[in-house]
């Protein structure tokens, strides 16, 4: 998958331009936030306008937030969000306090998500292969260990994730 920051929209396009567009390697372990611009563009902004039609809008800016590690605005929305896209972001801010009992609560409502057979697919082609299917407790592990790898796969997750709650209701990527 290559990560097209500009199928979201000109204006989620310049705000991920503010840290790597799309490609920042998020820590895995106590962010804090890398653009305060971004967080005050994005305060600006309500979910349903930067996302229009999309599947998630709350969830996506949700995860916009986290992608910057602005913990706190994404923890606010994806605590209020009784969805498994919610959860899913709820799940990954909590493995990078780090918080691994509270993320594997959060994971343990995602269910298996519809990104979970994408997201095994990159993990392998990245090295990382916990079996037949995506396991988010082994990734919770793997997370704590600070492995390279991990980084990596965390992007591709954020990117996959990002990208299911951005897109259009009826399928296909946002244009």
């Amino acid at each position: 998958m290559t990560f097209d920051p500009k199928a979201y929209g000109e204006t989620v396009a310049s705000i991920l331009a503010l840290d790597g567009a799309g490609e920042r390697m998020m820590p895995l372990a106590r962010g804090t936030c890398s653009s305060t611009e971004a967080r005050q563009r994005l305060k600006q902004i309500t979910a349903a306008e930067l996302f229009k039609g999309s599947r998630a809008p709350d969830a996506a800016l949700s995860g916009l937030y986290l992608y910057f590690s602005c913990m706190e605005e994404s923890h606010n929305l994806s605590q209020s969000l009784e969805t498994p896209d919610g959860s899913f972001w709820h799940g990954i801010l909590h493995r990078q306090e780090p918080d691994p009992g509270n993320a594997a609560y959060w994971f343990r409502r995602v269910g298996a998500h519809p990104i979970f057979p994408l997201l095994r697919t990159r993990a392998l082609e990245l090295g990382v292969d916990f079996g037949p299917r995506w396991d988010p407790f082994a990734f919770i592990d793997l997370c704590g260990t600070g492995d390279q790898r991990a980084l990596e796969v965390q992007r591709a997750e954020w990117q996959l994730l990002f990208d299911y709650c951005a897109a259009k209701k009826r399928g296909g990527n946002p244009s």
